[in-house]
């Protein structure tokens, strides 16, 4: 196994001589260090785990972040403007920004529809936003925190997400933005719920966290929101670590995501360069005196959320192994799906929107009321037995004791949504489990229903 260098223009800096061949010979060593060290190891059916979720890697990786330290440019640099480039260029969009996690994408992508630069379309505290009941915290707690109203809607099973009659539903006078994710690499009705946004001059931001690589009616998820977020932790479809990113087709959105994410400012240059608008020292904003330097001008109220380069070089490597990644999670769940068809009646097995061709992320099973034994069992089976398990992340929202003193607004019941609080689970399809991680997964489901009156 051997590494290559995906520099094109050499590192930051010169380096002196000899040391490109030292570079070269530093990767090869570490590509010779990846395949001892981090070997993938065989799995012992009740003696390994079986994880959810995780890393997949090799020496691509390791070579890429370890090129990326000996340049020790400790900020966004190089292998983040490849990676931004070719993450755009995936998605087929114009602009992708990073950001250090999934989490801040969606602060960012909700906090840039409150800057005062898009005038009448501004979202105002007490202004509405439209999310799900079935989600991850933070892909609400950013609407909260800008002070707007979530107006939470039931999801339906087996596609845990909500649907295009919910959200017409709960439109009301204050209505002004659609947040919604695509659960477990599920796609919602992304076109549906984008026609709706259009014809009632709704903002729509896709939350693609758990979906890089999933497609709705043939295109990438994350292209028909004005804006949509992407996460990079060790969990999701390619890895960073840490990581996000928000991404857009509108040059006036992309210039407030930047603006957020560094520092507030008004200035839009990239780390390391200077006077990208040739005017640095002419502009007049705020009551600051004409001419102040624009690399210290503040525009918004905002943060410093980027990456490293270091982080940046894992996701280049990442991203080439995509498609695979892809190929085999969806493998995994289509061979997990056609073993569990036995227990159809127990367990409710998940299914595709209409028009959607998902990147799954996780498996999601929901035990029937019928069933002769509770979820709480039948997990507790499954950890005893190293097959790890999920809740559909935060059940319903509204009943976590951090939302007991939030305002918010809830459209219809929440019928189904406690349900999935009460009964559903997940687990895991990622790259990393082979067929015979998932023959033991439902193996042990088979067995448990067997001896538990099923």
């Amino acid at each position: 196994m051997s590494c290559h260098d995906d520099r094109d223009d050499g590192p930051v800096g010169s380096e002196t001589a000899g040391t490109g061949d030292l570079r070269r010979k530093i990767l090869e060593l570490v590509a010779e260090y990846a395949a001892q060290e981090h070997a993938v190891r065989r799995f012992e059916p009740g003696e390994s785990p079986v994880p959810v979720s995780g890393r997949v890697y090799g020496a691509e990786e390791l070579c890429a972040l370890v090129d990326a330290s000996l340049d020790f440019w400790l900020t966004s640099g190089r292998y983040n403007e490849t990676f931004e480039q070719r993450l755009a260029e995936r998605l087929e969009l114009s602009f992708a920004r990073t950001t250090n996690s999934g989490s801040s994408a969606n602060l960012l992508a909700i906090s840039a529809l409150t800057s005062p630069r898009l005038k009448r379309r501004r979202l105002v505290p007490g202004d509405e936003v439209i999310t799900a009941a079935a989600a991850f915290p933070t892909t609400v707690n950013p609407i909260i925190q800008n002070r707007l109203v979530p107006v939470f809607v039931d999801a339906e099973i087996p596609t845990y997400n909500p649907s295009l009659e919910a959200v017409e539903r709960a439109l009301g006078p204050k209505t002004r933005a659609v947040v919604l994710a695509h659960t477990l690499g599920n796609p919602f009705d992304v076109r549906g719920i984008s026609d709706l946004a259009k014809a009632k001059d709704l903002w729509l931001i896709e939350d693609c966290c758990d979906a890089l690589g999933s497609r709705f009616e043939g295109s990438p998820v994350g292209t028909f929101g004005d804006l949509a977020t992407f996460s990079f932790y060790p969990a999701h479809h390619i890895t960073m670590g840490e990581g996000g990113a928000v991404v857009t087709d509108r040059r006036s959105l992309e210039r407030i995501v930047i603006s957020l994410r560094d520092w507030g400012r008004d200035c839009w240059c990239a780390p390391g360069h200077d006077n990208t608008c040739g005017r640095r020292f002419e502009w007049q904003l705020g009551q600051l005196p004409r001419g102040y330097d624009h690399k210290y001008i503040y525009s918004h109220l905002g943060y410093n959320l980027k990456i490293t380069d270091m982080q940046a070089a894992i996701g280049v490597a990442q991203l080439e192994r995509l498609d695979r990644f892809v190929a085999a999670r969806n493998a995994n769940f289509e061979r997990l799906r056609k073993r569990l068809e036995e227990l159809e009646g127990i367990l409710i097995l998940p299914e595709a929107t209409p028009g959607a061709n998902p990147a799954w992320f996780g498996f999601p099973i929901t035990v029937r009321d019928s069933a002769p034994f509770p979820r709480d069992e039948l997990v507790g089976f499954l950890n005893r037995h190293r097959i790890a398990t999920r809740n559909l992340f935060a059940g319903n929202l509204i009943r976590q004791p951090y939302m007991l003193q939030q305002d918010f607004r809830v459209s219809g019941t929440l019928t189904q949504t406690d349900v999935i609080m009460e009964r559903t689970f997940w687990i895991g399809v990622y790259p990393g489990l082979t067929d015979d991680h998932i023959d033991y997964m439902a193996d042990c489901m088979i067995e448990f229903a067997a001896t538990n009156g099923a």
